[in-house]
């Protein structure tokens, strides 16, 4: 009888121990249910972390990710981003050059005043392929300082297409060799590496990306890609790249990297550097004007948007920029457009007619 007294009194008082740890717990889970809870989650900071190393932390508690605050920031600190449009047309345009095969569309502008000086089918819509970097590029620019270092998902490190191929997996790397990467050999994984960072997912940051398109006035622009790779529902005109080119010319570090030839940014693999060389062709070769500087900006290609190249060029004060979607000879085309534009603003004199052949001599 005493044993089964006893028995009972220890069965209450483990009963007794499980409801204070239960009250105990109850205040911290209570706000896992349906019902929004209370307590206040943690904001990640603006620079892109929470740690020494100023890489975003991991955290199973609710996390604002930074990169739609950042991007919410910068659109209300940017009330004037419709200012890189185009300027409208009103009459005949000043540049006229025959094709023998004419690109699908283009446009070729004054890179300060937004003045249009030749078009063709400004405002069609087509695949841009690589030359979405453009707008992941700006975005990145704009919300991150180069000492971030962005953290490698399996995701990134396996991305197709043109990439660094040595991004190594679960690393931190420098977001500024990632941002060079991406500009200058075009590499895809970058460009999933930094969507993932500033967005926390890519589908978010696409959404971000259209955001900012809407933002700057881009009305035939839409993304499905941080890079370009997929085709489908990806595309933008000649007037939309242009304005979006302006935009990014008016940053400096992206500025700065477009009309970088060769760059080796300290990174986290062997040799402890990426060696990068720009390969937009004209920033390597010139488009054959004396004295004409290319500052940019972007090339890309895929089966259905063709050879697409938006190249810039500073000679003396004048500043041109040209975009040419699906261009059957780039090669000769974008220089060919960018002289005419020179001749046209007076940077450069006319180039001079042909002396007309003489007739053979009559017998």
């Amino acid at each position: 009888m005493i044993k089964r007294v006893a028995a009972i009194a220890g069965l209450l008082l483990a009963l007794g121990a499980i409801g204070v740890i239960a009250i105990a717990i109850w205040p911290e889970e209570a706000g896992n249910g349906d019902t929004q809870s209370t307590s206040t989650p943690r904001v990640l900071s603006a620079a892109g972390g929470d740690g020494a190393d100023g890489v975003r932390g991991e955290s199973t508690r609710p996390v604002v990710r930074a990169g739609s605050i950042k991007a919410d920031l910068a659109k209300m600190e940017r009330p004037d981003d419709a200012r890189f449009a185009l300027q409208p047309v009103t009459g005949p345009l000043p540049v006229h050059y025959r094709f023998k095969h004419p690109p699908v569309a283009g446009i070729l502008f004054d890179v300060k005043s937004g003045q249009v000086l030749w078009q063709r089918n400004p405002g069609l819509e087509r695949p841009i392929a690589s030359l979405t970097k453009m707008m992941t590029a700006l975005m990145i620019a704009r919300a991150d300082p180069p000492d971030v270092r962005v953290k490698v998902s399996r995701n990134a490190a396996h991305t197709q297409g043109s990439a660094t191929g040595l991004l190594p997996r679960g690393r931190r790397v420098p977001l500024e060799a990632l941002l060079k990467a991406l500009i200058m050999i075009s590499a895809n994984d970058a460009a999933v590496a930094l969507a993932e960072h500033e967005g926390g997912s890519v589908p978010h940051f696409i959404k971000e990306m259209n955001a900012q398109a809407k933002a700057m006035g881009l009305s035939c622009t839409h993304f499905t890609t941080p890079n370009g790779l997929r085709d489908r529902g990806n595309h933008s005109c000649p007037r939309d790249l242009a304005a979006l080119a302006r935009a990014d010319l008016s940053n400096k570090r992206i500025a700065g990297i477009t009309q970088t030839r060769y760059a080796k940014p300290l990174f986290p693999i062997k040799g402890r550097h990426l060696y990068l060389t720009n390969n937009h062709y004209f920033l390597q070769h010139g488009i054959g004007v004396p004295g004409a500087q290319v500052t940019g900006l972007k090339t890309g290609f895929t089966d259905a948007a063709g050879s697409c190249y938006v190249t810039t060029a500073r000679l003396g004060s004048h500043h041109l920029g040209l975009v040419l979607l699906h261009s059957p000879s780039p090669l000769t085309q974008v220089p060919a457009l960018l002289r005419a534009g020179f001749e046209e603003v007076g940077a450069i004199a006319p180039a001079a007619p042909a002396p007309p052949v003489a007739p053979p001599p009559s017998d």
